[in-house]
């Protein structure tokens, strides 16, 4: 036996042990993004996943979780709430469709950028939402400009950030405006290699949850757990509580009949029994 191995191999496993801590990812180096007001040059470069596109279209749940989530769909399988969201938009009733509209995942698109005068830091992924997807998409469609991607005569963007109003709170607001000149992606050849083959993959880097967990969150949100027969109940709190859990049942229920005897928890999962209506995206 190597006995200095072994040493080596227990110390790691002691250390790991005792430190009870997954290694924290830092973000920066994987995602970029404005983070004051100010202008920045950027270039986006062709994907690693598909070279002949370099936007990723992802599909984000918000608003009923702490933070966003990402819809299974991304993965090509069946996401509860997107079945859910579906049920809800086959009733004429109002509040299902207001609440179809909430919970249905919001497209999120990531392009893999180098950062000029951050070009150590390698790719990383920019998100953006539909308004300057629109707008890159248009310029890619403007023969007058090419292949803003490509490495000899690709174009920069410059992107430019200024605090402004964002759905009713304060943040960055950010436009882009394509260069009027070509350049080269870098001058050294070695660095452009690196750069079209070290990319951060958005589905590698996201917590993939399963459709049990993701129903379960739903479900939650939907109708907080009700307490069992035989609890006590805080009669001082009690008002709040059912009044919370009526507000819930009242915009967020189908206007269907259901089994008079059957739970809430089996009245949900009635929701997804044999559905196979197909992807939405």
């Amino acid at each position: 036996m190597d006995i200095n191995a072994i040493k080596q191999r227990l110390n790691a496993l002691q250390s790991t042990g005792n430190s009870g801590k997954k290694e924290k990812i830092d973000y920066t180096k994987v995602y970029w993004k404005p983070r004051e007001e100010g202008k920045y040059q950027i270039r986006i470069v062709p994907s690693k996943l598909d070279p002949q596109n370099p936007f990723k279209e992802c599909f984000v749940h918000y608003g009923f979780a702490k933070y966003p989530i990402f819809a299974l769909t991304n993965w090509g399988e069946k996401d509860p709430v997107v079945e859910f969201a579906s049920q809800l938009r086959k009733t004429n009733d109002k509040e299902n469709w207001s609440l179809a509209k909430k919970i249905e995942p919001k497209m999120r698109v990531y392009a893999p950028v180098v950062v000029r005068g951050e070009e150590e830091k390698g790719v990383r992924l920019w998100e953006f939402g539909k308004e300057i997807y629109m707008q890159l998409l248009g310029i890619a469609d403007d023969e007058d400009y090419g292949d803003f991607t490509d490495v000899n005569e690709g174009r920069d963007f410059t992107v430019e950030a200024v605090k402004g109003d964002i759905a009713g709170r304060i943040g960055l607001k950010t436009s882009i405006r394509i260069k009027p000149k070509t350049t080269p992606l870098s001058a050294d050849a070695s660095q452009i290699e690196t750069f079209l083959s070290e990319q951060p993959n958005i589905l590698e880097l996201q917590r993939q949850r399963t459709y049990e967990e993701l129903k379960e969150i739903l479900q939650n949100w939907l109708s907080p757990e009700e307490p069992e027969e035989g609890s006590i109940i805080d009669d001082e709190n009690e008002p709040e509580v059912e009044e919370a859990v009526t507000a819930n049942a009242k915009a967020y229920t189908l206007k269907q009949p259901l089994a008079p005897k059957a739970t809430k928890a089996d009245q949900f999962d009635s929701l997804f029994e044999d559905e196979d209506d197909g992807l939405p995206f």
